[in-house]
């Protein structure tokens, strides 16, 4: 193989010679070989004698098996192949069939060899289906540790002289490498990472080619493709590279796609390296007599739609794919419009939103009415299966629908060359309806209102999508930039400004944000099995929106408006947390960059027309892929790379919220608050605590406290003393960050216990015997044993607590059993159930007011990377294992010292406001932060913004100190983003007089608050 142009991009063009790139396999012994066949086959006898010479020499002259084939199989495997194909031609006599249906295989731990017949250019939809065993059992789950290699070859020959069937040939091989832990420097030496066997057949120009390819993998995070022309000849050969299992069934998929374009392959390799990449290489010709688009044509449009297979290789609609009834953009259109249908089909109705009218607000039974109808509504209506089964009816309605959605955001690249491609050719002869007509399409052509409903969400998708990667020449996964309007109201009253749809193969999930620029972290949901993934299935949207809303609440004193996203792991994949992150993050980076590099990232569509900034945090499941977020952001030459996460380590200006306990400083101002106000002795106050000494609040909160606790509950299990639990031995846990598994329980008192939640029938010293760990640990702060003054959820699922449960809080006289409850979880209670606690008497501080450090924290570490430059910022906020810069350790007190200011300030609003209007403090806390964000939003727009005197005193204040004294005021103004400094102007001026007037000021109250200001800019 004679490279001519050295690989640059994914499609890229190259030529080379008309020779195999691997050195053609030979058996020197197949002489030998046969003989002992043959004598084989007459001590058994199954062949005539007369015949056996006969076959065998067929087997192995005219068959044009690889000799591959009998280098590795025993004469008496051979030997039986034979006799399997000589009784399949007879079974196929005796039917007076000229067609010959074989399927010989044999599998070992080391590897397999398949031996199937096959028609060139058509997938296998039924039998064995080799290839999407091989990607199961082999390719999918190799990885550098142990990986498997495969050899395909297409036989020369046919299986007999009356049929034109050809044999197709598998062999998978376990990789010995080179070099199984190749260092930094080795990653990219091909003779290092490779397979022995693998060196031993390359030619020099395929190892030259591999290790390009390989190198470029190596700094990509989806795959590289590269086609190859051969000289003198219509053959295209493909090239692709990607790491290993961050996608499934590909091998598999690639061939249903090139069977598509009636293409076929003469021999496929797939090559692993102990660096983590594999490399897939097809060498495809046309099927002669073929009425589809020259192969010249063709593999253009193969390569574009590789990267589509590689971030989705099988869905539901595989088979109208395979079947050439819809292409391959069609059915991934398709499987998107199904996700999108299961998510916002509207399930609820206007009988629902008449429900909502009548019924009363504040009654706690009407609420948990309206709660169980919604849950039963969103389920019954419309399930997963009852959608697809719509969809499936008709693929013509998904053909018009894809081409509705392609003329909005199908850029033709070829459009100032004399050849457009195949996408754009489809589009111009498919019919292009308006939505309208196609509206009245659907309506015609469904036979009742649910199919119409599917279909029309359909619509209501293609309408609201603002920009989209599904045409990146590369990509890992897809992603929609959606516009949230179609959300109804009656469901989700407050308005979402942005919204993020991310598909990929390990995965499903969204970013919402409340405010152009908004904060907030990223979390995986994982599912212990079918049914709980069903669960978190259904949840997943309306638990991100509420997600997010609570930080639009929470962020009350800081720029950023509120945002979360959510990645929901596919039930098969539960092992796949840092992929999909990784897919997720790249996904929406492809929206947020702009596309300038040919073949691999070009540019979109974009019909929001303006730049958007996303700024990512730690959450569950998420905490440890903040550095690599910020590095990748960094690599793909994002503007923002520094502030793009938070949470980052402290080598790259992370200031890590556990290591300073930042989110317990806020959670704790408002415990010893309750403390202060009520002239309680923390000493003497008994507490449970959800969330354990190995998290982040957990730990903390056990660092940072002096009460005495009787209860833990965390991952591991329940932890109980009602004499209180030894301080010194729950500090060492928290010191270290281990469960209470690890709790040394000779140091309980004679009434203390701990139950794991692997273990069943626990006797407790009270006499009580638990079934089960694990459902015990799950409802032990619902358990009447718990007998606690205080209560401070630091961890836990949302809606723990609902009203369905929260009785079980109340005593016989209806009386709380916690008399003090702050919030430290988020969404830990609902707000029915927190207001039921409240009503029977309980002091309750929410998630929104209590858990707000961390995102104070966050958001002045994104200060500070926008403050700036990247020198700067090296110099002053990156902490190295030697040295901790100056500046950074006295920032970080400063964060503190805010975060504390900024709860004591809310804790002492939200107790004068309940003491004057007797409102419950949920209901208080959600008012205070509406009108500061109301006032911050208006505050940005009105004439005091424009006063710039006014806007440098106002900003003094506003800025921390370390960044006016080390930067400076009118530097800090010109760096910081005007959008970014103008959310610090509103957010600052509306907390602080909220908090100080609250939320029912008199009409002189804001003059009064703004005297002093004005003041300042006169002197």
């Amino acid at each position: 193989m004679t490279e001519t142009l050295a690989p640059t991009s994914n499609g890229h063009c190259n030529t080379v010679k008309d020779t195999a790139g691997y050195i053609e396999n030979a058996f020197p012994g197949k002489e030998e070989q046969m003989v002992k066949v043959t004598e084989y086959l007459s001590e058994k006898a199954f062949i005539p004698a007369a015949l056996a010479q006969n076959e065998v020499s067929w087997f192995y002259g005219n068959l044009g098996i690889d000799d591959m084939y009998f280098a590795s199989e025993s004469v008496e495997s051979i030997a039986n192949h034979i006799m399997a194909l000589y009784g399949a031609k007879i079974f196929a006599y005796t039917k007076n069939d000229n067609g010959l249906d074989i399927n010989l295989e044999r599998e070992t731990e080391e590897g397999a060899v398949y031996i199937h017949t096959s028609r060139p250019g058509v997938s296998q939809l039924y039998g064995p289906q080799h290839e999407k065993r091989i990607d199961a059992k082999y390719l999918d789950v190799s990885n550098t540790e142990r990986a498997y290699r495969l050899e395909s070859y297409r036989s020369k020959g046919t299986v007999s002289s009356s049929s034109s069937t050809q044999l197709r040939t598998y062999f998978v091989r376990e990789c010995s490498f080179v070099n199984p832990a190749p260092s930094k420097e080795q990653e990219s030496d091909i003779r290092e990472t490779a397979d022995k066997s693998f060196l031993e057949k390359a030619t020099e120009n395929t190892l030259e080619i591999y290790s390009d390819i390989m190198k470029l993998a190596l700094t990509r995070t989806g795959p590289v493709i590269e086609m190859f022309e051969v000289e003198g000849s219509r053959e295209r050969r493909i090239v692709i590279a990607y790491k290993q299992q961050t996608t499934q069934s590909f091998f598999s998929a690639v061939s249903d796609l090139y069977h598509y374009y009636d293409l076929y392959s003469t021999r496929k390799y797939v090559e692993q390296f102990s660096n983590g990449i594999t490399i897939v290489s097809l060498y495809l010709n046309q099927i002669p007599k073929s009425t589809a688009p020259p192969i010249e044509h063709s593999i253009h449009q193969i390569i574009k739609e590789v990267s589509l297979i590689y971030c989705l290789p099988t869905t539901p609609l595989q088979s109208f794919f395979q079947t050439n009834k819809l292409s391959v953009q069609e059915s991934v259109y398709g499987y998107i419009g199904w996700i999108f249908a299961q998510h916002f089909l509207n399930r609820l109705g206007n009988e629902y939103t008449s429900l909502v009218n009548i019924l009363d607000n504040n009654n706690s039974a009407h609420q948990d009415v309206l709660s169980k109808m919604k849950k039963r509504l969103r389920t019954d209506t419309f399930t997963r299966d009852y959608i697809l089964e719509i969809i499936k009816t008709y693929p013509e309605l998904i053909k018009m629908l894809y081409v509705n959605f392609a003329m909005i955001h199908y850029v033709n690249p070829a459009v100032n060359s004399l050849k457009p491609t195949l996408s754009y050719q489809r589009l111009r002869t498919d019919t292009i309806l308006t939505e309208e007509e196609l509206y009245e399409k659907i309506r015609r052509t469904c036979s009742n209102a649910h199919e119409m409903m599917v279909f029309e969400s359909f619509l209501i998708f293609n309408k609201h999508v603002l920009k989209t990667n599904f045409y990146q020449p590369t990509k890992v996964a897809l992603s929609f930039r959606m516009d949230p309007a179609f959300l109804p109201e009656i469901e989700y009253p407050t308005k979402l400004f942005g919204m993020f749809l991310v598909i990929g193969s390990e995965f499903r999930g969204f970013h919402l944000r409340f405010r152009d620029v908004a904060r907030g972290g990223i979390r995986i949901i994982r599912s212990r099995n079918r049914e709980a993934y069903s669960i978190n299935l259904r949840s997943l949207f309306d638990e991100n929106y509420a997600l997010a809303a609570t930080q639009q609440r929470k962020n009350k004193d800081i720029p950023e408006g509120g945002s979360k996203g959510t990645i929901l792991l596919d039930v098969n994949q539960q092992d796949k947390a840092l992929v999909a992150f990784e897919k997720y993050v790249d996904a929406i980076l492809d929206l947020l960059i702009l596309g300038e590099t040919p073949g691999i990232k070009e540019r979109i569509v974009d019909l929001s027309k303006k730049p958007e900034i996303l700024f990512f945090g730690p959450d569950e499941g998420t905490a440890d892929y903040m550095d690599w977020a910020s590095a990748h952001a960094r690599e793909r030459g994002a503007s923002f790379w520094k502030a793009f996460t938070t949470g980052k380590s402290q080598s790259l200006g992370g200031i890590p919220h556990d290591t300073y306990g930042m989110t317990t400083r806020s959670v704790h101002q408002y415990v010893l608050g309750i403390y202060r106000k009520l002239g309680l002795k923390e000493e003497n106050c008994t507490k449970l605590q959800t969330g354990g000494p190995d998290g982040d609040l957990g730990s903390n909160e056990i660092k940072i406290s002096k009460d005495k606790t009787c209860g833990i509950v965390d991952g591991s299990g329940v932890l109980y003393d009602a004499e209180g639990i030894d301080r010194s031995e729950l500090a060492r846990l928290a010191q270290n960050r281990l469960m209470i598994s690890n709790f040394d329980v000779s140091k309980l008192s004679a009434k203390g216990f701990r139950v794991l939640v692997d273990e069943v029938n626990i006797k407790l010293p009270s006499g009580q015997v638990i079934d089960d760990g694990l459902s015990f640990r799950n409802n032990f702060h619902l358990n009447p044993m718990v007998d606690c003054e205080v209560f401070v959820p630091c961890g836990g699922r949302p809606e723990s607590v609902d009203l369905q449960n929260v009785g079980r809080l109340l005593d016989a006289d209806n009386h709380p059993r916690f008399k003090y409850i702050v919030e430290g979880a988020n969404l830990f209670f609902t707000q029915e159930a927190r207001l039921r606690l409240e009503r029977a008497g309980a002091v309750v501080f929410k998630d929104a007011s209590a858990n707000k450090g961390g995102v104070t924290s966050s958001s002045l570490e994104v200060l500070a990377a926008l403050s700036f430059n990247d020198e700067e910022f090296a110099e002053h906020m990156q902490v190295t294992e030697s040295h901790i810069p100056a500046f950074y350790q006295e920032y970080v007190k400063e964060v503190q010292s805010i975060i504390e200011r900024n709860a004591h300030l809310e804790f002492e609003a939200l107790w004068r406001e309940h003491q004057r209007t007797k409102t419950p403090r949920s209901i208080l806390s959600d008012e205070m932060s509406l009108a500061i964000v109301k006032l911050n939003e208006n505050l940005q727009h009105t004439s005091l913004w424009d006063n710039v005197a006014l806007r440098k005193v106002v900003l003094e204040e506003a800025f921390p100190n370390m960044l006016l004294k080390q930067v400076g005021l009118e530097t800090l103004m010109k760096r910081v983003p005007e959008n970014y400094v103008r959310a610090i102007f509103g957010s600052y001026l509306a907390s602080r007089f909220v908090y100080k007037y609250g939320t029912e000021p008199s009409q002189f109250a804001f003059f009064e608050f703004m005297t002093p200001y004005f003041s300042k800019v006169q002197q």
